[in-house]
């Protein structure tokens, strides 16, 4: 079985220099960089609530995330020398923690996207909830802002 996320899609927030998008789970950056960039030309710093990324001694970006990552657990790789994506994986793991923004006041999600975004997490938990059916493609409406409703007895 396809994986949700390959199956439903991502939902990108747009910046000036690529995107990033998330999961419950971890979030998505994508840094489109200068054709022929090297490795060693790329630095990556990764701490629970700081990121930065630096490209041919340019700062791409830097400063506090939204919420905490699980630093040891990050990840950056360079795509056929042109695309920097960096993995980071959330503290807090469920469709409540829907991040607004990348970092503090910086690259936030307009409207729009912030709605989709929080749509996409809560049909996400409605498949860790149910895994024997399929919401990949499913649409929903009414209340699904913070995770969508509670289902507790």
């Amino acid at each position: 079985m396809a994986h949700f996320d390959e199956k439903s899609g991502i939902v990108p927030c747009q910046t000036p220099w690529g995107q990033w998008y998330q999961t419950m789970e971890e979030v998505f950056i994508e840094v489109t960089v200068p054709e022929g960039t090297k490795g060693k030309m790329v630095t990556v710093t990764f701490a629970p609530k700081q990121l930065s990324c630096t490209v041919r001694g340019e700062v791409v970006f830097k400063g506090e995330l939204h919420e905490a990552v699980i630093s040891d657990e990050c990840t950056w790789t360079l795509v056929d020398n042109k695309l920097v994506q960096i993995v980071l994986t959330k503290s807090r793991r469920s469709a409540e923690n829907c991040w607004r923004s990348l970092l503090k006041d910086q690259y936030t999600a307009d409207p729009f996207t912030y709605d989709q975004m929080e749509k996409k997490l809560t049909l996400q938990r409605f498949q860790h909830e149910n895994p024997g059916f399929d919401f990949s493609g499913a649409e929903i409406t009414g209340n699904y802002s913070g995770g969508g409703p509670s289902f507790d007895p």
